[in-house]
């Protein structure tokens, strides 16, 4: 079973003036993991498609999304799957792929259907692509690590790179996640923005009573959503994107546009922010 949603993409004068229901209406998606259902959720940034898929103990197929306009979803796409949960499998053009905990996979135009199976919790990231790139399986001891912050500061973190130019070609989508230390919740600030490109963020790894306060906005006049467990942000390319939880915390970010350059980045200085 596929469910699909969309979300249309809005300019940032419309944005200033939603009220906490209506910035989570457009931006905020949440029930992306239910067993034995795929749910995607169709976004007009950058015809960005995320979801997940829980197959639970039978198979979900993924083939045909009405939104994509195409037979089947990969005719034209790209696609990046982060498992989130216990190892479970995933099959794609005829081969078959053991996908563990934080592992990635990426799988080029072209690939047709994609089954999933087993007690995985798949996160589904898809972008159109111009090129078929080849299919890869990236696990995480293969995945490029950046180390950042400081305790001092709380923000100690290292940030995992799956796909991105230096680990595995892809078309434009960039992804990766991001693991907190005990003791630090602050991302990316100071904030930042990239107008060539949108971004997508879903928080993982929190505890029931524990939740991340996501900023976004212009930088002059930022707003927030709070986020609980498994639940996604999408963040337009005129908006901010940074976050502090209660406590550590891991989210996955990705990102689609005009380049692939992770650090093609406009920095906002905390003295502008609002």
């Amino acid at each position: 079973m596929t469910n699909v949603v969309t979300r249309y993409a809005i300019d940032p004068e419309t944005a200033r003036k939603l009220d906490t229901q209506g910035i989570r209406d457009h931006f905020h998606a949440s029930g992306l993991f239910v067993e034995g259902e795929i749910n995607l959720v169709y976004t007009h940034y950058d015809r960005l498609i995320l979801g997940g898929a829980v197959p639970g103990s039978g198979e979900l197929v993924l083939d045909r999304v009405a939104e994509a306009g195409t037979p089947s979803l990969l005719d034209r796409r790209e696609l990046g799957i982060l498992n989130i949960g216990d190892a479970g499998t995933v099959k794609a053009s005829g081969e078959t792929y053991k996908v563990g905990r934080g592992d990635v996979l990426y799988i080029g135009m072209g690939s047709g259907p994609v089954t999933f199976s087993g007690p995985g919790r798949f996160y589904i990231l898809s972008a159109p692509a111009h090129r078929t790139c080849p299919t890869k399986l990236i696990k995480v001891e293969d995945a490029r690590r950046v180390e950042l912050g400081s305790a001092e500061t709380s923000n100690e973190r290292v940030i995992l790179q799956f796909l991105h130019p230096e680990v595995a070609e892809s078309c434009q989508l960039l992804m990766g996640y991001t693991q907190f230390a005990t003791g630090s919740v602050w991302n990316t600030m100071p904030a930042h923005l990239h107008d060539r490109r949108m971004e997508a963020y879903l928080y993982f790894e929190l505890g029931p009573e524990q939740r991340v306060f996501h900023f976004m906005g212009r930088p002059e006049e930022t707003r927030h959503l709070v986020m609980a467990n498994e639940e996604a942000v999408i963040s337009p390319p005129w908006s901010i994107h940074c976050g502090a939880g209660t406590g550590a915390y891991t989210f996955c970010w990705a990102m689609a546009g005009d380049n692939v350059d992770f650090t093609d980045m406009d920095m906002v200085a905390m003295g502008d922010l609002r």
